[in-house]
């Protein structure tokens, strides 16, 4: 490889950081502008993730009428629709969290998705899982559990939505990493845009549905903008750099959003925070170096 190709090879892994970065950023303030609707203008979150991602879908009509409906076109229809009602559950999950959660600990306890991830491939897709994932596993879920601390008087039940958040995004990404060998990109993206604003129609509907006026309308096109902004900055990170090299950055998200709620909302995160936190991260990483140490093998 000559020095041109290096540069550029350089430039783009730095440009897959960057993208990375920026994207944690955006989906920091995405939560506060969501913690915000929920929690301090007390709008129902099942209203709040219907509009939040009606408004991104306003937003993605471009890629939409770039791909076009044809690209829906799929021999396995009810798989996509199983994991749209997953990551649509998903959504109503962590946006009910975080109407009762500060935004530390929500974020937190959903970096706890790889886990089930791996739980699900055990019991679900049959894939082998050595005892170095399983002792990664159970130190991350130890993590969590000294976040949670349910055995103190200040446990709420509510604690317990951002994990069933990154349990629902697990079963969703599970499916999806079994459509990726036998669908096209297009079909998958547009699969989860065209059902997922239907899906949480629904739910709001069944909750009670809310519209919202004045500040809270525009708090929602922000939400909705942001949504799409992060998605799309997340897309040029993978798109520049190897995944397993801009993956750590994605880590950045617990402390960008330990920041955002102190800045909005003055949470002062307890000393627990850190200890959990090390240890789910630490999970994550050495669950990460692990798989590509295992696809290197492979290849």
């Amino acid at each position: 490889m000559n020095q041109n190709s290096l540069a550029v090879s350089r430039s783009r892994t730095i440009a897959g950081a960057v993208f990375m970065v920026l994207g944690g950023v955006a989906f920091s303030l995405l939560n506060v502008v969501t913690q915000w609707l929920t929690m301090k203008l007390a709008f129902p979150p099942a209203s709040a993730a219907f509009w939040q991602y009606a408004f991104a879908f306003l937003f993605s009509m471009p890629f939409l009428r770039k791909s076009g409906l044809a690209a829906m076109r799929t021999d396995y229809p009810l798989r996509h629709v199983v994991r749209v009602v997953f990551a649509a559950l998903g959504v109503e999950a962590w946006v009910s969290g975080l109407a009762s959660v500060p935004i530390w600990q929500a974020i937190a306890l959903v970096m706890t998705s790889p886990f089930f991830i791996i739980l699900g491939a055990r019991l679900f897709l049959g894939e082998r899982v050595g005892p170095a994932r399983w002792a990664a596993t159970g130190v991350g879920f130890a993590g969590a559990m000294i976040i949670l601390q349910p055995w103190s008087d200040s446990f709420t039940w509510a604690a317990l939505l951002p994990i069933l958040s990154a349990l629902l995004w697990g079963a969703s990404s599970l499916i999806t990493k079994s459509l990726t060998g036998i669908e096209r990109p297009e079909t998958i993206t547009v699969w989860l845009l065209v059902l997922l604003t239907p899906i949480n129609g629904g739910l709001a509907l069944a909750a009670g549905f809310a519209v919202p006026t004045g500040t809270t309308l525009a708090l929602f096109l922000l939400a909705g903008l942001l949504t799409v902004v992060a998605q799309y900055l997340l897309t040029l990170a993978y798109a520049s750099a190897d995944a397993a090299y801009v993956q750590p950055f994605d880590d950045l998200k617990l402390p960008l959003n330990v920041l955002a709620g102190w800045l909005f909302f003055g949470y002062a995160p307890a000393g627990y925070l850190w200890l959990g936190a090390a240890l789910i991260l630490s999970a994550s990483l050495f669950i990460m170096r692990n798989e590509m140490r295992r696809e290197r093998q492979a290849a």
